[in-house]
Parts: C-alpha cells; sequence; structure tokens
C-alpha cells in the first residue's frame, strides 16, 4: 500500500471510531442544548420590555415630556394614565414599576422597595426642565427660545474611523469563535495524547508499527482525530449560525458566513501544530497516570492564549500588542479569527499569519515526530524530551556505514 493509503487507513479507523464513541455524541449534544438556551435567552432578553410605570391626577400632563426624555435616551420605557387606586394595586401586584402621583411639579412616586434608576433619572430631567422653564417665565426670558437655544449647543465630531453600528455582534463573534477554538485545541489534543498512552498500554502500537512507519502512525492518527473535531465544529457552528440568525440575534449573515469558514481553516492549523505535540507528550510516558503531567504545559499554554487574548480583544482589538500577538503562532490560531470577526485584521496580516503558521507547522512536526518515533516504543520510566531527541548510536553507526559505503 502507498503511504497516503496507509495514513488514510489510520485516519479512517481513528474517524469511526471516535465519532460512535458515547463521549462524542453526548459532549456535542450537550454542546448544542447550551447553544440552544443561550438563543432562547438572547431572544426572551430582547424581547422583555424595560420599565412600566402609570401616572394618574395632574402628573398626566408630564407624560408627553416623559416619553420624549425616554425616547431622547434611547429607553424602553411604557407610560400608562390609570386611576390612583387602582395603580397602587398594580405596584402592590407587581404590574407596575413605579406610580406617579400628587402635582405635576412636586410628584411622588409609589413603587414597592426602590425605584428604577432608569425611571429616577428620565423624572429628574422631565422636572429639572420644567423647573428651568418656570425660572425662565418669571425672569422674563422666552423659555422656548432659551430650550432651542441650549438643544444648538453641542460638540462637532470629526472621526478618522466610521464607528460601526454592529460592532457589538462582531465582537460576540469573535468571543464564540475563539471559545470554540479553544474547546476543540484543548479537547481533541487532548485525545491525540490518551489515544498514543492507550495504544502504548495495550502494547497495539507494537503490532501497528510492525507493518507501518511511526510517520505514518502518528499523521494517521492526527488527522482521524482532527476530521471528528473538525465535524463536531461544523455542527455546532452550523447550528449556531442559523439558530443566531433565525432568532434575530445575528444580522450579518455575510460575516456571519466568513468567520465560520475562517473558524474551520485556522481550527486545522492550530489543531495539526497543537495535536503533534500533544502526540509527542503521549509517546514520553507509558502510563495514564503519567499522562496529565506531560500534557499540563500546553493546557497551560492554551489556557493563557485564551484568557490572555479575550481579554486583549475585549479591551482594544487594534492595539499593536493584539495585532503582533495575532501574527505569531501559537497565538495565531486563535487570535487571528477572532480578528477577523472584528473586522480589524488586513488581508496582508491574515496572508503573513498563515504563512507564519505553516513554518511554525513545519519546525513543530518535524520535532514532535523525532520524539514520537523514539518514544512510542518505550516502556517503563517516562522518557525525557532531550533523551527522546538524541539519535541513538546504532542510527549514527547505520548513518556512517552508509556514508563510507562505496557508490
Amino acid at each position: 500500500m502507498s503511504s497516503t493509503s496507509v495514513v488514510w487507513l489510520i485516519a479512517a479507523r481513528e474517524l469511526r471510531t471516535r465519532l460512535k464513541a458515547k463521549s462524542f455524541v453526548i459532549g456535542t449534544v450537550g454542546l448544542l442544548v447550551v447553544i440552544a438556551g443561550y438563543l432562547v435567552l438572547s431572544v426572551w432578553l430582547a424581547g422583555s420590555s424595560g420599565p412600566t410605570i402609570a401616572l394618574s391626577g395632574p402628573t398626566t400632563e408630564l407624560r408627553p415630556a416623559i416619553e420624549a426624555v425616554a425616547t431622547s435616551l434611547d429607553e424602553d420605557l411604557e407610560v400608562r394614565v390609570v386611576d390612583e387606586a387602582a395603580g397602587r394595586e398594580q405596584v402592590r401586584d407587581g404590574d407596575l414599576d413605579a406610580l406617579i402621583t400628587g402635582s405635576a411639579s412636586a410628584p411622588t412616586a409609589v413603587v414597592e422597595d426602590e425605584l428604577d434608576d432608569t425611571v429616577r433619572g428620565i423624572l429628574t430631567a422631565v422636572l429639572q426642565q420644567r423647573a428651568l422653564q418656570a425660572s425662565l417665565a418669571q425672569a422674563g426670558a422666552d423659555p422656548a427660545a432659551v430650550q432651542r437655544a441650549v438643544a444648538g449647543a453641542g460638540v462637532r465630531v470629526d472621526a478618522y474611523r466610521a464607528s460601526d453600528p454592529q460592532e457589538g455582534q462582531r465582537l460576540v463573534l469573535a468571543a464564540v469563535s475563539m471559545t470554540l477554538l479553544y474547546i476543540a485545541l484543548i479537547s481533541y489534543g487532548t485525545g491525540v495524547a490518551q489515544g498514543v498512552v492507550e495504544e502504548k498500554t495495550s502494547r497495539v502500537v507494537e503490532l501497528l508499527l510492525a507493518t507501518v512507519r511511526p510517520w505514518q502512525l502518528l499523521l494517521g492518527k492526527v488527522v482521524g482525530i482532527g476530521l471528528v473535531g473538525l465535524v463536531q465544529l461544523v455542527i455546532l457552528g452550523g447550528v449556531g449560525l442559523v439558530g443566531a440568525t433565525a432568532a434575530g440575534q445575528l444580522t450579518l449573515p455575510a460575516v456571519g458566513i466568513g468567520t465560520f469558514v475562517s473558524l474551520l481553516g485556522w481550527y486545522l492549523l492550530g489543531f495539526f501544530l497543537f495535536a503533534s505535540v500533544f502526540a509527542a507528550a503521549g509517546a514520553l510516558v507509558s502510563r495514564f497516570e503519567e499522562m496529565q503531567s506531560v500534557i499540563s504545559p500546553l493546557i497551560m499554554l492554551l489556557v493563557i492564549i485564551f484568557v490572555l487574548g479575550l481579554n486583549l480583544l475585549i479591551r482594544d482589538p487594534r492595539s499593536e500588542l493584539v495585532e503582533v500577538l495575532s501574527m505569531i503562532p501559537p497565538f495565531t490560531a486563535i487570535l487571528m479569527p477572532a480578528r477577523g470577526a472584528l473586522g480589524v485584521a488586513p488581508a496582508w496580516q491574515m496572508a503573513l499569519a498563515v504563512v507564519l503558521t505553516l513554518i511554525a507547522l513545519a519546525g513543530t512536526v518535524r520535532v514532535a515526530g523525532a520524539v514520537y518515533r523514539r518514544g512510542v516504543l518505550h516502556t517503563g520510566s517516562r522518557l525525557s524530551v532531550r533523551a527522546a531527541l538524541r539519535t541513538p548510536s546504532s542510527e549514527r553507526d547505520r548513518s556512517s556505514s552508509t556514508r563510507r559505503r562505496p557508490g
């Protein structure tokens, strides 16, 4: 069989076995439930109305001013007109946040426990405006003219960059992309290490290496497990994208699809980069009890990348630090798709990040392959990285004899 056929045979076995595993099914269903719950909660929060107040008696003349101030502040405030007795009953029942009664110049807010801050701010603005108009009228000034003069005062804004009204959605897309990549890289990277240790523990690897080469076994395992993660990402990302669009939480379908495609591409690059190291780490030990000690630094690195990257993106996605980190592997695989979702990554930066990641991937695979080749058959005590990278004397003798052989 050709090397490609051997690698694909190993990858197909990993793919079939892991897709049928209960852990994959339960994990995928659980994440789908979380996504569905998030979408339902988002729709419910978006559909929930703001505070509701009622006016009674003389305070009903405040209604136009209250609604105008609420609109100018972009606050969702429902204003009703009720009888005072009925309003008090509605406040006790929880149907009203506040009943505004008494005189229009000094009203009283009847509440169950405390007055909502939004309602307090709107009422304060209305009453201050009325007090100002009354004082101007007493002073002989025209309140309407003063109000027009005040309304016309303001600061002219000269922005270098137009504000993006969809920045909130883009930030959510970026955060979701980073989270999915983080979970996938840790889950399936750990799965590669577990698979290597499992084969060493059961001595299956000795039978496999009797017919295939170490690099074929390593590549087949990484490709197979990587495809399992890709299938899960397609399911989760596809369902989330369709659900968010249908629920009206995502009004940028083109950006969402572009982010989704970018997510899949960066997952493959990041997974091959980390999975090869996870496989090499798994090859250093012979028992599951020792595995955690060798993969903990890799998991900690991913945690640092995720936490640091998310905080930096939320603070300022256009900062020079974020730009530099997003083009340096291993930060690239998690940060660059998030910057792409935010629309702050130029095409040349993304292209450079891909090139640098491929270069890092080539070097990492070469070193990890050497460690895996010498560690996968090692049994007993834990093998150090230095010992795994040291060329055995038998290989040096074979190499020197090949060089001395004439012809």
